[in-house]
């Protein structure tokens, strides 16, 4: 088995993931701008966020298999079906990760953390404070998408207190969640959490007419994927305070560019694209076992688990 990785990682997070797969397998990690060379023996592989189209397909003729993560928008699943390459999400598996990293930037943009934090360690005076913050119980937080980790997220609000809203593009009953028109959720929520996958009927489904219904004092959360929200029209909202503030986890280029605006605004709370990853540095235990159990019951000759593309597992036998 020849397996390819493509991302960045830190040396002590490669050395990690290769303790999941086989001894006797041949596991290569590289970014994917050297992967040119390992792409010719793949059968396996496993992308970090990088385009799979026909011109990247031709450099792997072997490949049989491509594990993704969570989200397979980065992947042309009609190419692969005609090339009989397996395409397998790991839907499911960061569930919690994504949820509690969502919460997490909730409660630090409602008790202010980053600031609090900031200010202290700039040895300023605490009578110097100001800054305006609030309890989240009795607020009102609406959750775009109804899967799994929106789900998860509306139970997480409700611990807290919350009254939750929710739209789904196809109408779903959630227990303790109002289900209401997506209209209805930007204007009555005090959070604004969006989770849906990337999709072309998504693509800035989140933009200035939305952000023109949402409150003043609303923060979007975006875990999901930044191709969901038009940036620059969340750019223009947040230096004109169309809405509070923001925070991502996810941008529509990715790494986020030196030179995003993103980056200079102070109403604005960022992190990597590092939700699903609990465990260190572009890892997560759950994901990489995943992974790795998937792959070897794909080549035992059973049906993968989250197979996106049926009809290339006919040919694929």
């Amino acid at each position: 088995m020849n397996l390819v990785i493509i991302g960045r990682f830190p040396a002590d997070t490669d050395t990690q993931i290769r303790a999941f797969f086989p001894a006797d397998w041949e596991v290569s990690i590289t970014e994917s701008n050297l992967a040119g060379p390992y792409l010719q023996n793949a059968d396996a592989l496993i992308p970090e966020h990088i385009p799979i189209g026909p011109s990247f397909l031709d450099k792997a003729p072997k490949l049989r298999m491509i594990q993704t993560g969570a989200g397979y928008d980065n992947v042309d699943l009609a190419e692969c079906t005609r090339r009989s390459i397996l395409v397998c999400s790991a839907a499911g598996v960061n569930t919690a990760a994504v949820a509690e990293h969502t919460m997490a930037l909730i409660l630090g943009w409602f008790k202010n953390i980053v600031y609090l934090d900031s200010f202290l360690k700039a040895h300023r005076d605490s009578r110097e404070l100001r800054y305006s913050g609030g309890e989240l119980c009795g607020k009102t937080a609406g959750i775009i998408g109804l899967g799994a980790i929106g789900q998860r997220v509306s139970s997480l609000c409700q611990a807290f207190g919350m009254n939750v809203l929710g739209y789904a593009r196809h109408p779903k009953s959630v227990q303790g969640v109002e289900t209401v028109s997506l209209d209805e959720l930007l204007a009555r929520s005090d959070v604004v959490s969006i989770h849906v996958p990337a999709t072309p009927e998504t693509r800035h489904m989140i933009g200035r007419q939305a952000f023109q219904k949402m409150k003043p004092s609303a923060v979007l959360v975006n875990t999901a994927r930044g191709a969901v929200v038009h940036e620059e029209d969340l750019i223009e909202a947040l230096g004109d305070h169309q809405i509070a503030g923001a925070c991502l986890d996810v941008y529509e280029e990715e790494p986020l560019p030196q030179a995003s605006r993103l980056r200079e605004l102070p109403n604005v709370i960022l992190t990597p694209h590092t939700a699903g990853y609990p465990d260190g540095v572009k890892l997560h235990e759950k994901r990489y076992s995943f992974f790795s159990s998937n792959i070897r019951q794909a080549w035992s000759g059973e049906m993968p688990a989250n197979l996106l593309n049926r009809d290339a597992w006919k040919a694929w036998r």
